[in-house]
C-alpha cells in the first residue's frame, strides 16, 4: 500500500520555527487571465496573519485588489533546519494604503527581521543604521502593505518519511 505525503504534516512547533527561520516566501496569485503566478518576497508573522509589502503598481496587487484570494508557500530550504519542510497557506489579502499607524509598526519590525541580530543571520550588516536605511528605503510614496489572512494550512515533513518502513512508497 502506498503511504500519501498527507501522512508526514509540519507539527505545529515546526511551523513556528520555521516561519521564524525562513525570511522569504513565494507568495501567489491569479493574474486577470486566471494564470497562477507567484514571486519570492520577505514577510512578517503577526497575530497569525503574514504582512508583505510592494509597490502599489506592481501586477500582484492589481490582481488583489480584483480578487483577494491568493496562497503563501514557505520552504526550509537554506535554514538550519535543512530542505524536505514547507508550509502552504491559502488565504485572502487585505491591502493597507496611506495607513500611517500600520506603516510606523511594519517597516520597523520587518527590518528588524531581515537586517537583525537573529539566530539565523541573513546580511552580514546587521547595524541599526543598516535597518534605519531600509525603513527609509520601504517608507515611500506608491508603497502598500498587505495582509494576509490564513483560512488552510497544509504542512509537509519530509524528516517524517525517514521513520516509516523502508519500503514505503510515496506518491
Amino acid at each position: 500500500m502506498k503511504n500519501k505525503v498527507s501522512q508526514y504534516p509540519l507539527d505545529s512547533d515546526k511551523e513556528a520555527d520555521l516561519i521564524k527561520l525562513q525570511s522569504e516566501c513565494t507568495f501567489m496569485w491569479t493574474n486577470k487571465e486566471g494564470h497562477p503566478m507567484g514571486v519570492i518576497m520577505s514577510y512578517l508573522k503577526y497575530e497569525n496573519k503574514l504582512w508583505l509589502t510592494a509597490d502599489r503598481n506592481k501586477a500582484r496587487i492589481a490582481a488583489i485588489r480584483r480578487d483577494g484570494r491568493s496562497a503563501i508557500c514557505i520552504t526550509s530550504t537554506g535554514t538550519s533546519m535543512f530542505g524536505g519542510k514547507s508550509i502552504s497557506y491559502k488565504g485572502h489579502c487585505l491591502i493597507h494604503e496611506n495607513n500611517q499607524d500600520i506603516k510606523d509598526w511594519f517597516y520597523p519590525a520587518l527590518s528588524e527581521r531581515i537586517y537583525g541580530g537573529s539566530a539565523e543571520k541573513l546580511y552580514e550588516d546587521t547595524s541599526q543604521e543598516k535597518r534605519d536605511q531600509f525603513v527609509e528605503f520601504m517608507d515611500t510614496p506608491g508603497r502598500v502593505i498587505f495582509e494576509f489572512k490564513i483560512e488552510k494550512t497544509i504542512g509537509f515533513d519530509g524528516d517524517k518519511i525517514g521513520t516509516s518502513t523502508p519500503d514505503s512508497n510515496v506518491d
